[in-house]
């Protein structure tokens, strides 16, 4: 299967880690991951700070990326939902009902990776070796927005070395929010506390996520605390193996069109 990878700018220019290790997994797969090269932000930041006008264009422009492919994929279940859930809105709201069509389709054809592996490709168990325990932070986007429900957790179960251990009041917000954790400090800080109280009780040394930004607030707090505990994407769990493409790995991205 050919399939489009949506990067997100979080990955690109953050954690690219994530989407490397996206290429990696699918590939090892046995499929072709291209990388379409005129993407840029979705436009959730500005839709979601009020600026749905000016999200348009980036919406225009996401669609015109996208449209040529069968599958897109990205490592980040928040911008598929703004994908799917809030670009044909926007159009919308714009007065450009084409584009809002053509937004759907492409909305149709986008899948955060748990999905696309467990529910378009049929697999759980995807040979990896991860000799870990680990427990899983289920983001709000993907929780709510998408309803991935038990995708990760299956996935992660099939992993080989990897202890799973449950997290408490996993489906607590962690508190980062986007825009929220810098409009709402203190209240962000409150709710971080309390994720990273439940992470440490796990006794994990690694928690794992499937938002690269969710991941950057908890393993912020984490870090500051010297905890020891690590975040680390679901992509770069997925994509170990015993031979060799453990987190941390360096590599080069391929860029194809």
């Amino acid at each position: 299967m050919r399939i489009a990878l949506f990067v997100t700018c979080l990955a690109d220019t953050m954690f690219p880690e994530a989407a490397k290790a996206t290429v990696r997994l699918l590939e090892r797969l046995g499929h072709e991951v291209v990388f379409p090269a005129g993407q840029t932000c979705c436009g959730q930041m500005h839709i979601n700070t009020g600026y749905q006008a000016r999200a348009v264009p980036l919406v225009r422009r996401h669609v015109r990326t996208f449209d040529p492919y069968d599958v897109i994929v990205a490592p980040s279940g928040s911008c598929v939902g703004s994908v799917r859930h809030q670009h044909a809105l926007v159009a919308r709201r714009g007065g450009d009902e084409r584009l809002a069509s053509r937004a759907e389709s492409v909305a149709g054809r986008t899948y955060e990776l748990s999905e696309l592996l467990v529910d378009v490709l049929g697999v759980t168990d995807v040979a990896a070796y991860f000799p870990h325990r680990v427990t899983y932070h289920p983001t709000c986007h993907s929780l709510r927005s998408l309803r991935v429900g038990d995708r990760p957790l299956r996935l992660l179960r099939a992993v080989r070395g990897l202890e799973l251990v449950e997290l408490p009041a996993a489906e607590q917000c962690c508190g980062f929010g986007g825009t929220f954790a810098v409009k709402n400090a203190d209240t962000s800080i409150a709710m971080l506390a309390d994720k990273m109280r439940h992470v440490l009780s796990t006794g994990a040394d690694v928690c794992t996520a499937g938002d690269a930004s969710c991941l950057m607030h908890i393993g912020g707090g984490l870090s500051r605390l010297r905890t020891g505990v690590r975040t680390v994407h679901l992509a770069e769990i997925l994509a170990s193996t015993e031979q060799g493409g453990s987190p941390g790995e360096r590599g080069e991205l391929v860029v194809r069109t």
